[in-house]
């Protein structure tokens, strides 16, 4: 298999579910402002919506958007308990939690990222988070992850957008048990793997 992705960005919680499902896989680095990859090559002819990750299967197949391409992958590897099964009524907790991750806190930082953006825009979209992150913190005092005990592809999601906080202006600590969790599934080695192979991490 093979993930095209940029270093930091989004593509970085399929990269985690590859790491920890113990996955062969390549890795493409693509520049999301020129849409070219590291071979000079054309993203857009890889991907026509322009943003990463983009999974490319093994017979030429190729799977978009983030929370399909992690279910997948956990689905690779149904022993790992990255997802729960499908069909019971975990799974679509796991989705639930996917879903809300993607809409209602990833998207809130596109804002936060755009040059164009206005402040007052912006200031709208940090109220928002605050209030999804008081809304996290509360699930996440009596539990180590997300679903449980056990850490799901979702948390590998939540991770990757809890980074983004310190890169705007963001302070995590208003959240002991945002910046509590952040903490933990950091110091997870296969995360550590992930964060070192697109030099995030020493």
């Amino acid at each position: 298999m093979k993930l095209y992705y940029s270093p930091g960005a989004c593509s970085l919680s399929p990269h985690i579910v590859l790491c920890e499902a113990g996955l062969p896989h390549a890795l493409v680095n693509v520049d999301l402002k020129t849409k070219k990859m590291a071979d000079g090559g054309d993203y857009l002819q890889v991907n026509g919506k322009g943003y990463v990750p983009v999974l490319e299967l093994d017979d030429g197949q190729r799977l978009s958007e983030g929370p399909a391409i992690v279910q997948y992958l956990a689905d690779q590897k149904p022993d790992s308990g990255l997802a729960p099964k499908s069909g019971g009524m975990e799974r679509y907790r796991l989705q639930e939690w996917l879903n809300f991750i993607s809409t209602e806190v990833h998207k809130q930082f596109s804002p936060l990222f755009n040059p164009g953006a206005s402040e007052d825009w912006k200031q709208a979209a940090r109220a928002n988070l605050s209030r999804r992150f008081d809304w996290i913190a509360t699930r996440l005092q009596d539990r180590p992850y997300l679903m449980g005990e056990r850490f799901t592809v979702a948390d590998a999601y939540l991770f990757t957008v809890l980074n983004w906080c310190a890169f705007t202006g963001i302070d995590l600590g208003r959240w002991p048990a945002l910046k509590d969790y952040a903490a933990r599934v950091g110091g997870r080695p296969k995360v550590q793997e992930a964060l070192k192979a697109e030099g995030l991490a020493k």
